[in-house]
């Protein structure tokens, strides 16, 4: 039986996978169901940006996914609520590991450049930010970038106005 190359999408799912097997544990917590790991969700929910569709979409093609499923020892589709919810546990600090071992993957020069761009938040619900004692005017968002490939190497989130070289990475 001849075996079938293997896809973009496919070697995408496989690398995504060995990244999260790097950057996490394999569970959230021991007291969790253990019914998916934290790899499966990170994987699932950068393969649902990659394709930039809805969870119910993403879970719906999934069905039809045999090969994808199957790299990532999927044996039962989730629920999408239970991937949303397994983003909003995903601490910033996990995408950034992600991130940062990601970018090992590629070919790059050595020579990185940062920029900033503050973000103004107006439009915020004046009766949320009473209610939970927020004070965020804005946010200001730095990125470091190779610049041969123009790959994200890192990027910070901060509500103050911290000097971009007084950034650290993790």
């Amino acid at each position: 039986m001849q075996t079938l190359p293997k896809s973009r999408l496919l070697r995408f799912v496989e690398e995504a996978f060995q990244l999260a097997q790097r950057a996490v544990a394999r569970y959230f917590s021991k007291f969790s169901k253990q019914r998916y790991t934290l790899h499966q969700h990170i994987v699932l929910l950068c393969l649902k940006v990659r394709k930039d569709t809805t969870y119910r979409t993403l879970l719906d093609e999934l069905i039809e996914m045999l090969r994808i499923r199957s790299a990532i020892n999927l044996t039962e589709l989730p629920a999408p609520s239970t991937l949303c919810k397994a983003f909003g546990r995903l601490d910033m600090a996990v995408w950034r590991v992600v991130l940062n071992l990601s970018v090992s993957l590629l070919p790059t020069n050595g020579v990185t450049g940062i920029d900033a761009s503050g973000f103004d938040r107006s439009h915020v619900s004046q009766h949320y930010t009473k209610r939970t004692e927020l004070t965020i005017q804005q946010l200001k968002v730095t990125l470091l970038v190779d610049t041969k490939l123009n790959a994200v190497f890192d990027l910070h989130v901060t509500t103050t106005r911290k000097h971009d070289t007084r950034l650290r990475r993790p």
